[in-house]
């Protein structure tokens, strides 16, 4: 009889625990894009981007000037492979400086755009640590991660709370 009653006490001593439980949900990307400092983040990844942009077209404009300067060479049937040779050259050496400007451009747009990003999520982070701490919650699931297929109606949404801890409205 005591082992029945040990027995039913463990099974029921869960229960009791999940009917205390609180849950919340948050939808982290929804508040991510709204807040200031991505705006501002995106600002200064867009000034940096139009930089490149700008000396991109600087190399191609120049690329394509010794291209057409090649061409004319090329036509000229009295000019000495040797000449044309280094033309040749000449354009594929601009070509080779398009190609790892480009990919230099690339891998800095992602680095800053990393080191921008960081810390606005952190702080978003810290702000649903701070709302799950203060408000008793023991699980909030983030939905903008579809692993979530479904939703109590016992679960809050505390996007709210998470927007009022990082003073957005």
């Amino acid at each position: 009889m005591l082992k029945k009653l040990l027995l039913a006490a463990f099974v029921a001593a869960p229960l009791c625990l999940m009917a205390q439980a609180k849950f919340g949900y948050v939808n982290t990307q929804e508040i991510f894009n709204v807040m200031p400092e991505k705006a501002t983040a995106e600002t200064t990844l867009k000034a940096a981007a139009d930089k490149y942009d700008a000396e991109l077209k600087n190399l191609q404009t120049a690329f394509q000037k010794k291209l057409e300067d090649y061409e004319k060479i090329d036509a000229d049937a009295s000019t000495p492979q040797a000449i044309k040779d280094r033309h040749t050259q000449e354009l594929q050496d601009e070509y080779q400086k398009i190609q790892n400007f480009n990919q230099t451009a690339s891998q800095d747009l992602q680095k800053q755009q990393e080191t921008l990003l960081a810390p606005i999520s952190q702080k978003l982070q810290n702000a649903i640590q701070a709302v799950g701490a203060e408000g008793g919650y023991t699980f909030i699931y983030d939905l903008s991660i579809p692993a979530i297929v479904y939703t109590g109606t016992g679960a809050e949404d505390v996007s709210a709370k998470v927007k009022a801890k990082l003073g957005i409205k």
